[in-house]
């Protein structure tokens, strides 16, 4: 771990993910202020994320393959347009404006993550990239649930127009990150993709890898936005549910770290299996035994559920060696797109059933997941596709 801190570009990184991420924790509360401002309704109000998510999800793979055709020189720019037009939101007077400000922000996002992803994976030694890779996605965890806090600092003092010092931390940020990454250069990608373009792409064990990350971040996504409102149909009040979701959240981070570490030892399709079954167990507890028990179960499900991302984003990313942006894209972004379509999907079920019975159907989501994730690929396998192109990457950059 104490090698990863003292690399600064991953470093760096690491500040930009936990910046732009926190974006999306500030925009919850934000709901109460643009609701003021612009009369909205509960459902008008959520078009916000849904903008925001929706074209930060679905515009991922576009930038992926963009990174792999010109390089990840610019991943600053990307931030640095994120905080930009997310820092003026609290300022314009018209809600199509606002609509349109956070496709645009969302639109910087979709572009951070890939090129971020991509620079990581190349800044790792082989040995240790699952647990460094986990360590950056811990940092936009970290960023999401610091989100809220930031923003009630900043509207308690500044009301709607504290958005605007937003565009510090992603400017600063930004602009450090486009200085650190400057002698990046776009020949050795475009090299491997020349030399191995025509390399089959293993589709279906692809698949199956995004198949078991849309499944992990549909659960991961319903815990999260449904947990407070539960626990407010079950009489509880604000301060028990507010740090039961934090609680989730934060267990999310633990969990991605351990389990990087636990993969670079054992492989990562034997960790992502035993998450998976270990999760049965900690979704059928929590939904069953709901009260103070409910944050002890709240970790389980925190660590297991969401640790598994970076580790099916590795394996995306291999499998696609050659097209490693355009894995990246793919991956983040259909569990984006997943996770944002999960929560309405199981509201509509809570309807029909209660929200009590509606988390427990996860656990059926969970057993076929585990029958898919048996399909994926062992490490020896998965190294055989990602040799060739990294042969030919580290060639490309001697010469």
């Amino acid at each position: 771990m104490s090698g990863f801190l003292r690399n600064g570009r991953l470093l760096t990184l690491m500040l930009g993910h936990f910046t732009v991420d926190s974006y999306v924790g500030v925009i919850p509360v934000l709901y109460p202020l643009l609701i003021g401002r612009f009369h909205l309704s509960l459902a008008t109000v959520g078009l916000v994320s849904l903008a925001y998510g929706g074209m930060a999800a679905i515009s991922q793979p576009l930038f992926g393959l963009i990174a792999d055709r010109f390089g990840t020189r610019f991943t600053g720019l990307a931030l640095a347009w994120t905080a930009v037009t997310f820092a003026v939101v609290g300022f314009v007077n018209s809600f199509p404006l606002l609509l349109a400000l956070a496709l645009a922000s969302g639109l910087g996002s979709g572009a951070f993550h890939p090129l971020g992803a991509l620079d990581v994976r190349e800044l790792l030694p082989a040995w240790r990239r699952s647990l460094g890779m986990s360590v950056y996605v811990t940092a936009g965890t970290v960023g999401v649930a610091a989100g809220p806090l930031i923003g009630i600092l900043l509207f308690g003092a500044f009301g709607i127009h504290g958005t605007g010092w937003l565009v510090l931390p992603g400017l600063a940020t930004g602009g450090y990150l486009l200085w650190r990454m400057r002698n990046r250069a776009a020949a050795a990608t475009a090299a491997v993709r020349q030399a191995v373009g025509r390399q089959a792409v293993p589709i279906f064990a692809l698949a199956a890898v995004i198949g078991v990350m849309m499944s992990r971040s549909w659960t991961v996504n319903v815990f999260q936005a449904f947990t407070p409102t539960w626990y407010r149909e079950l009489g509880y009040g604000p301060a028990f549910y507010g740090p039961l979701a934090t609680t989730l959240v934060l267990a999310s981070a633990v969990g991605t770290v351990g389990c990087g570490s636990l993969a670079d030892r054992y492989g990562r399709r034997t960790v992502i299996i035993v998450t998976l079954v270990l999760t049965i167990p900690a979704v059928l507890l929590f939904t069953l035994y709901p009260g103070p028990w409910a944050f002890g179960s709240a970790i389980l499900i925190g660590f297991l559920a969401a640790s598994t991302a970076p580790l099916l984003l590795l394996m995306a990313q291999q499998l696609m060696a050659a097209r490693a942006g355009l894995a990246s894209g793919l991956v983040m972004g259909l569990g984006f797109v997943t996770g944002a379509i999960g929560v309405p999907i199981n509201g509509a079920i809570a309807d029909a059933v209660g929200l009590q019975k509606s988390l427990m159907s996860h656990v059926l989501l969970v057993i076929v997941t585990i029958a898919l994730a048996w399909f994926l690929p062992s490490e020896d396998e998965i190294e055989r596709y990602a040799s060739r192109p990294e042969a030919l990457r580290a060639t490309a950059e001697q010469a």
